[in-house]
C-alpha cells in the first residue's frame, strides 16, 4: 500500500525544503503572516504541520443509524427553518432523509444570506458531531454544502486531515499550501536522518512515505488504524518525534553535566544528629534513596536525580538528609517550592529539625516585602546555609555566596527555564561550579512517561509507606445521598476525629454545577451544631489561611472545609474521613493528591466521592480507580491513559510535551526502541541527532543545550 502521491514538481532537491513558504505559488505576505503566526516559515514546516484528526466523508450515514458522541455524514431535505435575530438569534434547520428520521442542524453564529440558503425542500449534504438535543439528535455549526436537483452525492475518496489552524486561515487553504509543500518533499534518502538500519529493523516506513500517507491518506487506508493513531506511517512519525524530545533532554543532560560541581562528601555528623532526633525509623525505600543521593552528591559533577514518591512517603526527610551534607560542606541550599502553601509545610519542617542542629532556616516568598526582604537577601548572600522560598528566589538580585545544592519541589510545575535559572545563581562565582539538583515529586511518574519526559534526570522511587500508615477506604456516593454523608460526619466528630470537606470551586456558579466552598461551610455549620467548622480557599489572605490551618492541627476545629489549596503540605493524623465535593471535575492525580490527607494515623481512614449524576465515560473510570487501588503509580498509569501526558506533567522540559503525533500511552512500546536509537544516534551520529531535535522542537531545542 502505498500512499497517495502529488504532482512532483520539475526540480525536487532538498534545499527545497529551507526556503520561505513565500516562494510556494499563491503565499503572499498576508498569507505568509498567517501561517508565520502557526510557526510555519519554511516549506519544511508545512511537511511536519501533521493533522490533529481525520474527518470520514467517505460514506453517507442514515439519520436513524446515528449515535450521539460521534461525527457523521449525512443527506437530507430540509424540512422546517426556525430563526430569529433578537437577544439570543439562533438558526435552527430540520432535515428529513430517505429512513424517514429527522436531524437537527443548529447556528448560534450565522448571517441573514446563510438563513436564507435553507428553504424548505433544500437537498443538504452535512457533516459534524452528533449530540443529544432537548428534541432527538442534532448537530451544532456541521460543515455543510447544497446540493442541486436529482444528481448523485460525490463523496470524498479519502479521510480528511484536519490541521491546527489560526483566525483568518480555514482548513481548505491550509490544506492546498501542504499539498504544495509536499509537491517539493525530496527523494526518501535525502530526508531520512535516521540511518535507515535503525528504523526498517523495527517495521517503520520512510520519513517520505510516511508524511504522504498521514498528510493525504490512500482510499485503501484502514479507518480504524489511522483513527487510533495506529498506522505504521504515525508509528514512524511519533518515533521519530518521541526521539527528538528524547535526545533534547540526553543532550541537556550532557550539556548540565560538563559542568563540575562542589563535592558535599560530609562526615555525617549533622546527619547523625538529626536521625537521633526523630520520632521515627526511616524505611529501607527511605534509606535506599537517601545512599543514591549521598552518592551523587559526593561527585564533582552535578548530580540530576528526581526523587518520586507517593503521598507520605517521607520524600522531605530525605532531601533534609541532603541538605545537611551540603550545609557540612560549607555550601548553601535552596528549596523552592510553586505554592507558599507547601514551601511553609517545608519551612517549619525545616525549621523543627535544622534549628536543634544549629542551622537557620531563611525564607523568600513573594509576599516577604521590605526590610524584611532586604534583611534575607543580605543573609543570603553572606552565606546563609538554608533558605526555603517560591519562584521569588529565581528572581533578579537574588544573589548567592556558595551555593551548593538546589531542591526543586513539584518538578512539573516549573519550567525547565526557571530551574536552570535557579541553578545559574550558583555558577557566577570565580569557581565556576554549579550546584546540584534534587527534584522531589508526590506524584508518581509512570515509567513510560519518566522514559521520554525526564531522560535528563536519575530517578529514584520511594516505593514503601512508613509504618503506621492506615489503607484509605474509598467510596462513591452520588449526591443525592448527601444527607447521609453529613451524619457519617456527625458520628466521626463525635468519635473525636476530624474531616476534611473539599469543594472544587469557591462561589456558587450555576454553570459549573458545583457546590460552593461558602455554601458548604455555611450548611455543615448548620448540620453540625456543636462542632466547630473552618474554612480555607486560595483567596483568602496567608495570614487567615495559616491561622485556619494551625487551629485545625491543634484539634481547635473538627471540620475543614476548603478548596483543592489543602492537595499537598498538610499533615493531620487526627484527620480520618475526607470528602470530596464533585469529585468527578478532578483528575486522577489531584484526587489521589487529596486522598492522601487522610491515613495519616492509626485510625482506619475513609474517603467519600461525591459525584453528580449522570457520570460521563471518563469521570466512572477515573472514580472506578480511585476505589480499586490506593497504588500511586497505578494511577499515575491510568491518569496518563485518560488525560495524556501534557495535562500529567504540565509545562516540561522541551516545551509543553504537546506532541504532534506521539502519544505517551498509546506509543510506550516505542520507547525502548528511542532509548536504543538515541544511544547510537547521540555516538555515531550527532550532527544529524542535533538537526532531528531542530526539526521537531525547533526554539524550544534551546533548552537542550542550556
Amino acid at each position: 500500500m502505498s500512499a497517495r502521491e502529488v504532482s512532483p514538481p520539475h526540480v525536487v532537491n532538498v534545499a527545497a525544503g529551507v526556503a520561505a513558504v513565500g516562494t510556494l505559488s499563491g503565499v503572499g505576505p498576508a498569507f505568509g503572516a498567517l501561517l508565520a503566526r502557526l510557526g510555519l516559515e519554511q516549506v519544511q514546516d508545512l511537511w511536519f504541520h501533521l493533522p490533529l484528526r481525520y474527518e470520514d466523508k467517505t460514506r453517507i450515514s442514515a439519520i436513524a443509524d446515528l449515535r450521539a458522541g460521534e461525527p457523521a455524514q449525512v443527506e437530507g431535505i430540509v424540512e422546517a427553518v426556525e430563526r430569529g435575530f433578537r437577544h439570543r438569534p439562533q438558526l435552527k434547520v430540520t432535515v428529513v432523509d430517505a429512513s424517514g428520521q429527522t436531524l437537527l442542524l443548529r447556528f448560534f453564529h450565522f448571517n441573514r444570506a446563510q438563513a436564507e440558503q435553507m428553504r424548505e425542500g433544500t437537498r443538504v449534504l452535512c457533516y459534524g458531531d452528533v449530540r443529544h438535543g432537548l428534541h432527538g439528535l442534532e448537530m451544532v455549526h456541521p460543515h455543510y454544502r447544497r446540493l442541486s436537483g436529482n444528481d448523485p452525492v460525490v463523496v470524498d475518496e479519502a479521510l480528511s486531515p484536519v490541521y491546527p489552524t489560526t483566525d483568518g486561515l480555514g482548513q481548505k487553504r491550509l490544506a492546498g499550501v501542504i499539498d504544495k509543500a509536499l509537491a517539493l518533499l525530496p527523494a526518501a534518502s535525502a530526508l531520512e536522518l535516521i540511518p535507515a538500519g535503525l528504523y526498517e529493523e523495527h517495521g517503520l516506513p520512510s520519513l517520505r512515505e510516511a508524511l504522504l500517507c498521514v498528510h493525504r491518506p490512500p482510499a485503501d487506508v484502514p479507518l480504524d488504524q489511522l483513527m487510533q493513531g495506529k498506522h505504521p506511517a504515525q508509528r514512524r512519525l511519533a518515533f521519530e518525534e518521541l526521539l527528538a524530545h528524547h535526545l533534547s533532554l540526553r543532550r541537556l543532560r550532557a550539556s548540565v553535566r560538563r559542568h563540575r560541581a562542589p563535592p558535599l562528601a560530609a562526615n555525617g555528623a549533622l546527619e547523625s544528629r538529626l536521625l537521633g532526633s526523630l520520632s521515627f525509623e526511616l524505611t529501607a525505600a527511605q534509606q535506599r534513596v537517601r545512599r543514591e543521593v549521598a552518592a551523587d552528591l559526593a561527585q564533582s559533577v552535578p548530580m540530576l536525580r528526581l526523587v518520586q514518591g507517593d503521598v507520605g512517603s517521607g520524600k522531605t526527610v530525605v532531601a533534609a538528609l541532603a541538605a545537611l551534607a551540603a550545609v557540612e560542606a560549607g555550601r548553601q541550599v535552596a528549596l523552592v517550592a510553586p505554592t507558599e502553601l507547601l514551601a511553609e509545610q517545608h519551612l517549619r519542617s525545616f525549621r523543627h529539625w535544622l534549628q536543634p542542629l544549629g542551622i537557620e532556616v531563611e525564607w523568600l516568598a513573594g509576599k516577604v516585602t521590605g526590610k524584611a526582604r532586604q534583611h534575607a537577601l543580605a543573609r543570603l548572600a553572606a552565606g546563609a546555609p538554608v533558605v526555603i522560598g517560591t519562584h521569588a528566589l529565581m528572581q533578579e538580585g537574588v544573589v548567592f555566596a556558595q551555593l551548593g545544592l538546589v531542591i526543586v519541589d513539584e518538578q512539573h510545575r516549573f519550567g525547565v527555564q526557571q530551574r536552570l535559572a535557579l541553578r545559574d545563581k550558583g555558577a557566577g562565582r570565580a569557581d565556576g561550579l554549579v550546584p546540584h539538583q534534587l527534584v522531589l515529586t508526590a506524584t508518581p511518574i509512570p515509567r513510560t512517561l519518566a522514559m521520554s519526559a525526564y531522560a535528563d534526570l536519575d530517578i529514584s522511587s520511594i516505593d514503601a509507606l512508613p509504618p503506621g500508615r492506615t489503607p484509605v477506604q474509598t467510596v462513591a456516593i452520588s449526591n443525592t445521598r448527601r444527607d447521609e454523608v453529613i451524619d457519617r460526619i456527625h458520628a466521626a466528630c463525635g468519635d473525636g476525629r476530624q474531616v476534611y470537606w473539599v469543594c472544587t470551586v469557591i462561589e456558587e456558579s450555576e454553570q459549573l454545577r458545583a457546590q460552593a466552598a461558602e455554601v458548604a461551610y455555611a450548611e455543615l455549620c448548620a448540620a453540625l451544631k456543636g462542632f466547630a467548622v473552618g474554612l480555607i480557599h486560595g483567596r483568602m489572605k496567608p495570614k487567615q489561611k495559616q491561622a485556619v490551618m494551625d487551629a485545625f492541627k491543634a484539634g481547635e476545629l473538627s471540620v475543614l472545609v476548603a478548596t483543592t489549596v489543602i492537595e499537598v503540605g498538610v499533615d493531620v493524623p487526627n484527620a480520618s474521613l475526607m470528602v470530596i465535593e464533585n469529585s468527578e471535575r478532578l483528575g486522577l492525580a489531584q484526587l489521589h493528591q487529596l486522598r492522601g490527607r487522610v491515613g495519616r494515623g492509626a485510625v482506619a481512614s475513609n474517603c467519600v466521592l461525591l459525584y453528580q449524576p449522570p457520570l460521563g465515560q471518563l469521570a466512572r473510570e477515573r472514580l472506578a480507580v480511585m476505589r480499586e487501588t490506593g497504588d500511586g503509580f497505578r494511577i499515575a498509569e491510568k491518569d496518563l491513559q485518560l488525560r495524556g501526558p501534557g495535562e500529567v506533567l504540565g509545562t516540561r522540559q522541551t516545551g509543553d510535551l504537546a506532541f504532534r503525533m506521539a502519544d505517551l500511552a498509546r506509543d510506550a512500546d516505542l520507547l525502548p526502541v528511542v532509548q536504543h536509537v538515541g544511544e547510537r544516534m547521540l555516538s555515531d551520529h550527532p550532527r544529524q541527532a542535533g538537526q532531528l531535535i531542530e526539526r521537531w522542537i525547533g526554539a524550544a531545542s534551546r533548552y537542550a543545550q542550556a
